[in-house]
């Protein structure tokens, strides 16, 4: 069993860090992740929750937002 992480085991000095550095750390984690997907399986839920997304779509309930603006709003809302 892998050994659980305590706070003070962390590499990152997240309580030194900005907002905007771990924005930019999170998006470099995913980046990583999106290149090794092929190792990666999504839980079952994922179907679920992506199936009533996709009803929400088509319904009209929700609509799609471009990725670059929606981050521009989301460091608007995070500084």
């Amino acid at each position: 069993m892998p050994k659980t992480r305590k706070k003070a085991d962390t590499l990152l000095p997240l309580d030194q860090m900005s907002t905007a550095a771990k924005i930019r750390t999170m998006e470099m984690l995913w980046d990583d992740l999106c290149r090794r997907s092929d190792e990666i399986s999504s839980p079952l839920w994922h179907n679920e929750v992506l199936a009533e997304r996709e009803q929400a779509m088509l319904s009209g309930e929700s609509a799609i937002e471009d990725w670059e603006i929606a981050k521009v709003k989301i460091k608007e809302m995070v500084s």
